[in-house]
């Protein structure tokens, strides 16, 4: 008996698969781009009001030179970062992409007000000479973030993620999370309502009437909480649309150049805040692959950098950077577009001279609550990412920020008593129960310290000895040289801590020759608690 089979049937060449569509706009961008615009609304209203109050810059000036400038950094960067989202997404196949946030850097506002500008303007009585020293400054920061646009990648490849993140949770948790949550316990019955739409809508799946944005709900809420109260001032709101007026972005190139002439005291805090930088913005993008958005560092760098310069050439002192809060984002279902759309309706606002008019009509409390989200969301995926062992070296990298934010409350405190921790002492403080010397030795360049106690516990963690002793090693280095523990960039900045450093690594290295100290310890990946 013989057995036939069909042939089969002919085949043609096969299709091609469908490209990837990626929407520019979603329910979830929505929702960030409302979280993202108030959290840059509520930094742009600060700074502007420090170049007034602090350096006393004319109100017109910085409404019409310094906003319009920050405006086009802003609407630059932000596109740049949906560029680079949709670039990830077609790469990957994936339509979950979130892009980085970008805005004025925090920290740097305070410091470019109160360490660069204000003693410039107490010196010399001149705001222009002031500002111009901030311009040339930012300028500065943003060169030395491009230099280390070449280094990142190989000290991101070095370092840790316990290292990254935990020093990233100590920036979420003081001067991120801890103002704001000042603020809205200060008028606790705006704020805390507000906190409760954005910790249920963020932090669950519980969905407002008709899918409203929480960050959007937020806001209203909060706002109509406030006027009904009677915290808000009508007055106010008069005053402040009377005073609006358009600024058109112009270059300041003979203000920068003028700043550029005298660079030489700026370099001693411009070269560590440039390094602070750039490895925040390591930390960033570290924090962002742990997300799931595994970003090209060089590419940030580059354009966190550009963005600095950009806004100093058009007049602005303050440097702009990739944002904490990726994973918050991500989480409140932010894509590829709500960092530009974030940008682009801040970058107008800053055109048009709403910002005076916004923040007579929008209650403090009723914004603040999502940077308290956000600093919450962050130092929770800092030990959330990491395996359980490494929670330990998480801590260790979270102090220096600690240290940092500490003292500046204790100098900003005797500062508004006129006198400074030097006029009263250290055993007067000490009698106080302060530990003052030590928290500014710890603090002093909190970013790269975090990294440096980071990565030396997580390699003591791991029993690699000889790597912690190297750490050891940079640290000492670091020290000695005054770009950690020290007030300023110097050779001999700080010996005793370089020694103290070198003394732990001859630990290390000692522990590294007794028995069983070579068995490697395994790092069970399941142990890891989630990705973000």
């Amino acid at each position: 008996m013989s057995t036939t089979t069909d042939p089969a049937p002919p085949t043609g060449p096969s299709s091609p698969p469908t490209p990837l569509t990626i929407p520019w706009w979603t329910r979830g961008d929505t929702n960030a781009f409302f979280g993202l615009g108030f959290n840059i609304l509520v930094n742009v209203l600060t700074l502007t009001g420090l170049m007034i109050a602090v350096v006393q810059v004319p109100a017109g000036a910085v409404l019409g030179t310094v906003l319009p400038a920050l405006g086009v950094a802003l609407i630059l960067g932000n596109l740049y970062y949906t560029f680079l989202a949709r670039r990830l997404a077609k790469r990957e196949n994936r339509t979950d992409v979130t892009a980085l946030p970008y805005g004025p850097s925090v920290p740097h506002m305070f410091i470019v007000v109160f360490v660069v500008m204000l003693p410039v303007f107490l010196a010399s009585g001149d705001a222009m000479q002031a500002w111009e020293a901030g311009l040339a400054w930012a300028f500065m920061i943003g060169v030395i973030v491009m230099i280390g646009a070449f280094v990142g990648p190989y000290v991101r490849k070095l370092t840790p993620r316990a290292a990254m993140l935990g020093t990233l949770a100590g920036i979420s948790i003081t001067f991120i999370s801890m103002r704001p949550a000042a603020q809205m316990w200060e008028v606790a019955w705006i704020g805390l309502p507000v906190l409760a739409i954005i910790l249920i809508g963020f932090f669950t799946d519980v969905k407002l009437p008709g899918n409203i944005p929480v960050g959007l709900a937020a806001l209203l809420v909060g706002t109509a909480i406030g006027w009904i109260g009677g915290y808000m001032s009508v007055p106010d709101l008069e005053q402040a649309v009377s005073d609006i007026a358009i600024g058109i972005p112009d270059q300041r190139f003979d203000m920068l150049f003028s700043g550029l002439g005298d660079l030489a005291p700026l370099l001693g805090t411009a070269i560590p805040l440039g390094v602070y930088n750039f490895t925040e913005a390591m930390s960033n993008v570290e924090s962002a692959a742990a997300a799931g958005d595994n970003y090209n560092l060089r590419s940030v760098l580059l354009a966190d950098g550009a963005g600095a310069c950009v806004g100093a050439a058009f007049g602005s002192p303050f440097p702009p950077a990739v944002y904490i809060g990726h994973p918050g984002w991500k989480d409140a279902g932010g894509r590829a577009s709500y960092s530009l759309a974030s940008g682009a309706v801040i970058g107008v606002l800053c055109f048009v001279g709403l910002f005076g008019v916004l923040e007579a009509l929008l209650p403090v409390p009723a914004i603040v609550p999502i940077l308290l989200y956000i600093g919450l969301l962050i130092g929770a995926q800092a030990f959330q990412a990491v395996p359980r062992i490494h929670a330990i070296a998480v801590v260790a990298a979270i102090l220096p920020n600690l240290a940092e934010w500490g003292r500046g409350m204790i100098d900003n405190a005797l500062s508004a008593a006129g006198t400074t921790a030097e006029e009263v002492g250290a055993e007067a403080l000490g009698n106080a129960g302060l530990v003052y010397e030590g928290l500014k030795t710890l603090g002093e360049g909190a970013v790269l310290v975090g990294l440096v106690l980071g990565t030396i516990v997580t390699f003591i963690l791991d029993k690699k000895f000889h790597f912690a002793a190297i750490a050891c090693g940079v640290g000492a280095v670091m020290s000695f040289v005054g770009l950690i523990h020290a007030p300023e960039v110097s050779w001999a900045a700080s010996p005793e801590v370089s020694l103290g450093y070198v003394l732990f690594g001859v630990v290390c290295i000692a522990y590294w020759f007794l028995p069983n100290a070579r068995t490697p310890r395994t790092v069970d990946e399941a142990d890891v608690v989630a990705g973000h």
